[in-house]
């Protein structure tokens, strides 16, 4: 028998409105016995019956809701269902001939909170970072099977949100034996995937339409890439035409596998530099030099970790975008991007006006960018949205 969770007065709303997070502050009281990742059923207190979740007593989101759906169970079926229903928009929004790496399920917007899933060829990395989705690691792994028969599965449950879910870190071969490193196609470039070692399940797929409009714009044109990890940006902007591309990163590994990227697709190598620093300090150096390029590329990691953190990381990305337009010649471009959920749009566009007003430039946004569609946003779950790109072009 499920435990219930009844919810204080007047605070049923947000479940109403198929949101699925339960705070811990809106809880009244809990009947029956109730451990980490257990499902549960959750009550307003007037005892209508609101959603069936999973309980964390470690988190500050003590329930996620697997369903809204009173005679739905959370079994092997649910996993299964939910499995293909992300598979079919998947299949619906990008071509498999010319691209093999992709997102399966992006969490609350595919309706299983916790769950990353990213497709790499013939790779499934899974990334199970809240205490319901760890319990239902055997359904999700046996769906994952059935719906992929020839897959390979591992695990990239090491993210320190586990920790407040009060989680170990968890890392390794689940299904078959899949190599540490993977070729996928993305656009019909070739991309190497460390799937063991690599940020996030590997790589950043929500940047496969932004590279993209990098490679559009770089036709004829001088770029900059900064926080350039494995160098795939550069590689589209070759690969559209640029003249050369500096790489920016401070892992001495990323800008070697960035330079194989090179090699793997062809570009030759000879139109890429690569450069080992703080963007920051390489940023701050080539102002002080003069040296500006016709397109630079912001990509930087999540500066916000925290509502408390937004002020703080807000300075971060005045001073970055700052020092990246003064690195841009008049009439060239600026491609900069936050992939910070808790980074409001608006603020970073009021960020990045104020990073050229301390420029002294004048800047036009041409273009916003955003996750690809691979990375869906639940109208019921806005925080789905986290990356925010403009293309901006910087006159004198």
């Amino acid at each position: 028998m499920s435990a219930t969770i009844v919810l204080q007065p007047q605070r049923e709303k947000s479940l109403k409105r198929h949101h699925p997070w339960v705070f811990a502050s809106a809880i009244d009281t809990i009947t029956g016995r109730c451990r980490s990742g257990d499902t549960v059923e959750v009550m307003s207190s007037e005892g209508e019956w609101l959603g069936r979740g999973a309980y964390s007593p470690e988190s500050q989101i003590r329930v996620r809701i697997w369903t809204f759906v009173k005679d739905e169970p959370v079994d092997n079926g649910f996993f299964m269902r939910r499995l293909e229903q992300a598979y079919a928009l998947r299949k619906s929004v990008i071509n498999f001939s010319s691209t093999t790496g992709y997102r399966l399920i992006a969490a609350e917007s595919d309706g299983l909170p916790g769950i990353t899933i990213d497709i790499y060829a013939q790779v499934a990395v899974l990334q199970l970072l809240s205490a319901g989705a760890d319990r239902q690691r055997s359904k999700l792994v046996w769906a994952l099977g059935k719906l992929f028969p020839e897959i390979a599965i591992y695990e990239r449950s090491d993210v320190d949100v586990r920790k407040k879910e009060g989680l170990e870190p968890l890392t390794g071969p689940v299904v078959g034996a899949p190599p540490t490193q993977v070729e996928i196609l993305e656009n019909n470039l070739r991309i190497n995937v460390d799937i063991e070692n690599g940020h996030k399940t590997g790589f950043y797929l929500d940047q496969r339409d932004s590279r993209a409009r990098a490679g559009y714009y770089a036709q004829g044109k001088s770029v900059l890439n900064c926080f350039s990890y494995t160098g795939t940006f550069a590689c589209y902007a070759l690969a559209g035409g640029a003249t050369h591309v500096t790489n920016v990163d401070v892992s001495a590994p990323a800008l070697t596998l960035a330079e194989q990227h090179l090699t793997l697709n062809g570009l030759d190598p000879a139109k890429a530099s690569m450069v080992q620093g703080d963007v920051f300090e390489v940023l701050r150096r080539y102002h002080e030099q003069q040296t500006q390029f016709d397109m630079v590329i912001l990509d930087p990691p999540k500066f916000v970790d925290s509502k408390a953190s937004l002020t703080r990381a807000a300075r971060g990305y005045k001073d970055i975008n700052m020092y990246g337009i003064h690195a841009v010649k008049p009439g060239g471009l600026l491609l900069t991007f936050s992939c910070s959920g808790l980074m409001p749009a608006d603020l970073f566009q009021k960020i990045v006006a104020d990073a050229a007003l301390d420029a002294g430039r004048t800047v036009k946004i041409i273009e916003r960018l955003s996750q690809a569609p691979d990375h869906p946003v639940k109208t019921t779950y806005p925080e789905g949205y986290y990356l925010k790109g403009l293309v901006c072009q910087v006159a004198d």
